[in-house]
């Protein structure tokens, strides 16, 4: 029986070819789309979930608050937290502290290779976390000082197929450490990423008799915990504070900005922490379940599709079902016969779709900016969901074809008096404004990423970053001679034709600054008065590199002796201390960590990172000697010939270190990565929604149309013109599409203003931004049916009533 129901199925695909093909290229569309999505969404759900013990495991990070009200959120907090929380309660059974650091150099013998980041770990690093050693015993290579692990793909670079153990390497050029172990290379899907530790005994060594264990006012380290099994991390949380009163002592509560320190699961940190001093930029769950949800419209769209169409033909069907009653055949056989065929054609549309995603894979990762691979295809997170997709599809998409099909009376339908019930019609026709409605609602927030991110990029900064070269700051440096070096190597880019100027600081324009200073305060005002604010070391040159407008007193000048314990305020700064007109804090003097420091300018506000973070509070602070991010403005004229001889001079200056460079812009720029790739990705799937949408609007359109062959050719022989009977064509669908406008517009208002709230600087939503798509749903539509329509109204009205 089987067997018969597969013979007939692939006999009725071969005999409505148009309609078989619409159905499965509209199927495998959907199907390879939605799988797309999945295999992303999985991804960047997976983060992290190798850890064996990763449901015990929390970060603890801090919120920083000034008078009560929530100012920073940090990822990292105090150095003292980790050893504290482990001394003080039961229920903490390890933790872990990171340190970030730096570029570096790392050589071995003649060979040497550079790093663009690594970090100082604590001695339960690689047993707390399931990074496996390949060589070298986890409970003790991070245990001494000077000791350093690599990973895989840097010993093997540094060292090929010698044993690394044991080996002494110098990092840059001076330092030596002991290598003893050597880890597998980190996977894609983790939110901390390294190639080199170096141990924390190390630099516990290194600030001596500093004690950063006992250390609550210094900030900067990552603490992660491992909880005992069974205990509750909100019950623990809450003994913080207790805790912290009492080992801070006076010097935490002097200051309205406290701090209050949260566990974080380590398993939430890649999708919803986004704090400063994050291990590695982060993903966006709000992102991941929208395309998820877009993944859902795609494919729901494919299956609505199919059931439009089925259920359209069903009239040409009805003497089939007729003839095969009339023989014997029972509903439950008719069911099965149709439900095989909905099999058969979801099962090509997988094939077809797995096609489409082998050719799609590559460029979707380039645009996406994920890792995946064709090794997904061995995983059951992507056999699963296709699994999941097929059967689903082919049950609910051919159950209710199945139902309505093999529900005709055979008497009627011999007798041919089956018509196009109400609610068939009535059910078509919703689907397709389902349909419509969610393409409309996709293409309106496809329309507005892209403006946002328009706007965000033409709006004035309030910082001059055109035609300025940034030079990563030197690895290899002597303390001794730096101030030489540093003062030659500018005076000598200055006197260049094509350079305008050069100025250093701790981070350039698109940066965040992670150095955050609380208790500032006016002099010989109260402790309580202090307050946070963003620090930024800059030197002589800075505001006049960046063309920073000054609103109220001067810029640094070695004309003032004094001016190394200057500062320079911008405009929130100075209100934060009181000050609402700027000019008043002129000549004032601060309270900064015990130095006093005299505010000698304001500059307005300005856009230190993109325009999705609002203004902060920052204080330029002058460091003469400053070792940071070299800015060159150049003048206009040919850059290459420009960066050749600032590279020339960079090596006769600073000899062993790679001159890395790129240009302002689009450093700044890259901020909005994320938010362009996200742009594209949703345009793409919004297009293949349309489209799919439209395969199916022209199967229905073809089918409306035939049905309607006799009522064309009598209105034509009663004098309707071409365009009056297209004209009558179009009408049913511009209603639908209307329909769909209707009901999409206000859920599309609503989810780009929500998501249009996580950015401080936003572009306002007009009235095209909902009517253009809208216009064009309209033109594509009118567009897929203009064929049959046209068609029909050409046709010769004889050769159509000739039965009659």
């Amino acid at each position: 029986m089987i067997r018969n129901y597969f013979k007939i199925a692939w006999r009725n695909i071969l005999r409505n070819k148009a309609f078989s093909t619409i159905n499965i290229v509209g199927l495998a569309l959907g199907v390879a789309a939605c799988i797309l999505i999945l295999q992303y969404v999985a991804f960047e759900l997976s983060y992290d979930n190798f850890h064996k013990n990763g449901g015990q495991i929390y970060r603890v990070r801090q919120d920083r608050y000034n008078e009560g009200k929530l100012s920073t959120q940090w990822a990292a907090g105090a150095y003292a937290v980790g050893n504290s929380f482990k001394d003080a309660f039961p229920e903490v059974q390890d933790y872990v502290k990171l340190l970030g650091r730096g570029k570096n150099l790392l050589d071995y013998g003649d060979r040497s290779i550079k790093l663009e980041k690594h970090y100082l770990a604590s001695s339960s690093f690689f047993t707390m976390f399931s990074y496996p050693l390949i060589l070298g015993n986890p409970k003790t290579a991070l245990a001494e000082s000077n000791t350093i692990v690599l990973s895989e793909s840097v010993a093997k670079r540094l060292f090929g197929k010698e044993d690394p153990l044991g080996k002494t390497v110098r990092v840059n050029k001076r330092r030596p450490f002991k290598i003893t172990g050597v880890f597998k290379d980190m996977p894609a899907n983790t939110h901390f990423k390294t190639e080199m530790l170096i141990s924390y005994a190390t630099f516990l060594s290194d600030v001596k008799p500093d004690n950063p264990e006992l250390a609550w006012q210094w900030d900067g380290c990552l603490t992660y915990i491992k909880l005992r099994p069974g205990t509750d991390a909100k019950a623990l949380e809450a003994k913080f504070p207790a805790l912290i009163d009492k080992l801070a002592g006076a010097d935490h509560k002097k200051y309205k900005s406290a701090a209050v320190y949260l566990l974080q699961p380590l398993k939430d940190i890649h999708l919803y922490s986004h704090f400063m001093m994050e291990a590695e930029p982060n993903g966006d769950g709000k992102t991941v379940y929208l395309l998820l949800g877009i993944a859902f419209f795609i494919v729901v769209i494919a299956w609505v599709n199919y059931i439009n169409l089925a259920t359209a033909r069903a009239i040409n069907r009805a003497k089939e079902v007729g003839v095969r009653k009339a023989v014997g055949s029972l509903r439950a056989q008719l069911i099965g016969q149709f439900m095989t065929e909905s099999v058969l054609l979801n099962g090509f549309a997988v094939v077809l779709a797995l096609i489409l995603v082998a050719l799609a894979l590559p460029k979707f990762n380039e645009i996406s900016g994920q890792e995946l691979s064709f090794a997904l295809l061995s995983s059951k997170m992507f056999w699963v969901p296709l699994v999941a997709l097929f059967v689903t599809g082919a049950f609910f998409s051919g159950l209710y074809p199945a139902f309505v099909l093999s529900g005709f009376k055979p008497v009627a339908v011999l007798k041919g008096k089956v018509l196009a019930t109400r609610q068939g019609i009535v059910l078509r026709k919703s689907l397709v404004v389902f349909q419509f409605a969610a393409s409309l609602f996709l293409l309106v927030g496809t329309m507005a990423v892209f403006q946002q991110i328009r706007y965000m990029r033409e709006q004035s900064l309030g910082i001059n970053i055109d035609q300025t070269l940034v030079i990563n700051p030197p690895i290899v440096a002597d303390d001794s001679t730096f101030m030489r070096q540093l003062a030659a190597f500018k005076e000598e880019l200055l006197r260049k034709s094509n350079i305008k100027g050069i100025t250093a600081s701790t981070v350039v324009p698109g940066q965040a600054s992670d150095w955050n200073a609380g208790g500032i305060r006016l002099k010989g005002s109260d402790e309580s008065q202090g307050k946070q604010y963003r620090i930024i070391g800059v030197d002589y040159d800075f505001l006049k590199t960046y063309d920073l407008k000054l609103i109220a007193g001067r810029n640094f000048s070695k004309d003032f002796g004094s001016d190394p314990k200057a500062v320079v305020f911008n405009k929130m700064a100075v209100q934060q201390l009181g000050f609402s007109n700027p000019e008043d804090a002129i000549g004032k003097e601060i309270n900064f960590w015990g130095d006093i420091f005299t505010i000698v300018g304001v500059t307005d506000n300005f856009h230190q990172q993109s325009l999705r973070d609002a203004y902060e509070p920052l204080i330029l602070r002058l460091i003469p000697d400053l070792r940071g991010y070299f800015s060159v403005k150049l003048s206009g004229g040919e850059a290459s010939s420009a960066v050749a001889s600032i590279r020339e001079e960079w090596n006769r200056f600073f000899p062993g270190n790679p001159f890395e460079h790129e240009y302002l812009d689009d450093r700044f720029n890259a901020q909005y990565r994320a938010d362009q790739q996200f742009g594209l990705v949703f345009g793409i799937f919004t297009g293949l929604a349309i489209l799919v949408a439209c395969l199916g609007l022209f199967g229905l359109a073809s089918f409306t149309t035939a049905q309607r062959t006799k009522e064309i050719g009598i209105r034509k022989v009663l004098g309707s013109s071409v365009f009056a009977i297209v004209e009558m064509l179009y009408r049913e669908f511009v209603i639908l599409i209307a329909i769909s406008f209707v009901i999409a517009t206000p859920l599309a208002w609503f989810a780009v203003n929500q998501w249009l709230d996580s950015y401080a600087f936003k572009t306002d939503l007009q009235w095209w931004l909902f009517l253009a798509p809208f216009a064009v749903v309209l033109l594509i539509a009118l567009l897929t049916v203009s064929f049959q329509s046209i068609k029909a109204a050409l046709t010769n009205p004889v050769t159509s009533l000739r039965s009659e």
